[in-house]
């Protein structure tokens, strides 16, 4: 993290610590040009904020399953099991780990928070010493819901997870989709291409259910329908299970890896981007905010 990028964040943690909404407020601002509008909110932005003030912060399922630890909980409550990856272990402590048990492959991951993942592919190969200090350095972010005022995280406490490493036929890693749900309805997934290439630009694709290219996106309206990526193994099973992962909330999204066919579960987002996606585009933060019914 850059000097000016921790510096802003520390002035939103402070915000935060005095009044979340006025953190919201400010940051939407600084972000959109504009005014964050809760009394009338239309955008997916503008109703992912008013469900964090009104639901969120109070609702001890939304804390349970933003937990990635204990939403395993709630996939296998709702009938759900085989989706979860196998956990090899949980820890509060690194050096309960014990490294000479572990398989030669697996994943390392914090059970809160976006982009704390080791991928081990051989751990003939992994220092060791220097893997520890950076997962105990994970454990110590106790406050990451400060930055983006995310309530849901307040409170949670962080453990490593070990699991397997799900390693596709094709290629090193398995490709990630991600659901946009409304209450148990799954309109459209978002897929990143190109994030594996060294330096180049992800691009970002929505497709329905019957695998048709939507214009919500910019690389979509640059390219077209020409571009369109072949329709993957096994999405239609996807769609089922991110529709019955998402009942009972007005909007989450369900991000699912899908390995040579089979379905894994990756995680419950209810504030992707903070709630603050400047991003996406204005049309289809619209579009995609005509969805959410508010509680």
């Amino acid at each position: 993290m850059s000097i000016k990028n921790s510096a802003a964040r520390m002035f939103r943690s402070g915000l935060t610590l005095i009044s979340p909404k006025l953190n919201t407020m400010v940051t939407y601002r600084a972000k959109f040009g504009k005014r964050l509008d809760l009394k009338n909110p239309k955008t997916l932005n503008e109703k992912i904020l008013w469900l964090k003030f009104n639901d969120y912060y109070k609702n001890p399922l939304i804390k349970q399953c933003a937990d990635k630890y204990r939403v395993r909980e709630y996939i296998t409550q709702i009938g759900c099991p085989e989706i979860l990856n196998n956990l090899i272990g949980a820890f509060d402590d690194v050096e309960k780990i014990k490294w000479d048990k572990l398989p030669n492959s697996f994943a390392l991951k914090l059970n809160v928070g976006c982009g704390y993942n080791i991928i081990v592919r051989n751990k003939t190969e992994l220092n060791i010493e220097e893997t520890k200090k950076i997962l105990k350095k994970w454990l110590t972010y106790r406050f990451q819901y400060l930055g983006y005022s995310e309530m849901q995280y307040k409170g949670v406490k962080p453990i490593i997870l070990i699991e397997d490493y799900l390693k596709p036929k094709v290629g090193l890693l398995p490709e990630d989709y991600k659901f946009y749900c409304f209450d148990g309805y799954a309109p459209y997934v978002m897929v990143c291409t190109d994030r594996q290439e060294g330096g180049k630009h992800p691009r970002y694709w929505y497709y329905n259910e019957q695998w048709e290219m939507q214009m919500l996106s910019e690389d979509a309206l640059k390219y077209g329908k020409e571009a369109s990526i072949q329709k993957p193994n096994g999405i239609e099973l996807a769609f089922e299970y991110a529709s019955k992962l998402s009942r009972g909330f007005p909007f989450v999204r369900v991000d699912l890896y899908l390995v040579d066919g089979r379905v894994f579960f990756g995680e419950l987002t209810f504030t992707p981007s903070g709630g603050q996606d400047n991003g996406r585009l204005p049309d289809a933060d619209k579009i995609l905010g005509d969805y959410v019914n508010r509680p």
